[in-house]
C-alpha cells in the first residue's frame, strides 16, 4: 500500500481543494489482488486504491458522463 501511496503522490494524481458548500467527498478504498506466477506460486500481492464513484449523485456532484465507446463506423 505504501508503493502506491507514492506513486499517487509522485504522479500528482489529486490535489487538495476546499469542499464547496452542499457537496460531499467521494471516499476511496483499497482492492487488494495476489499476483501468481505461472506455476501457481505467490509471485506478489498488488494493492490499488479506487475512488467510491457510486456514491456521486447527479446533479449534485456530477451533471454529464462519458463513455469512451468507438462505433463500428467509424473504424
Amino acid at each position: 500500500m505504501e508503493t502506491e501511496i507514492k506513486a499517487l503522490e509522485k504522479n500528482n494524481t489529486w490535489i487538495l481543494v476546499t469542499l464547496p458548500p452542499n457537496h460531499h467527498t467521494i471516499g476511496c478504498k483499497w482492492v487488494f489482488k495476489t499476483k501468481l506466477k505461472s506455476d501457481g506460486t505467490l509471485e506478489r500481492h498488488k494493492a490499488r486504491l479506487v475512488a467510491k464513484g457510486y456514491t456521486q449523485e447527479y446533479g449534485l456532484d456530477y451533471f454529464d458522463t462519458f463513455s469512451p465507446i468507438v462505433k463500428l463506423i467509424t473504424v
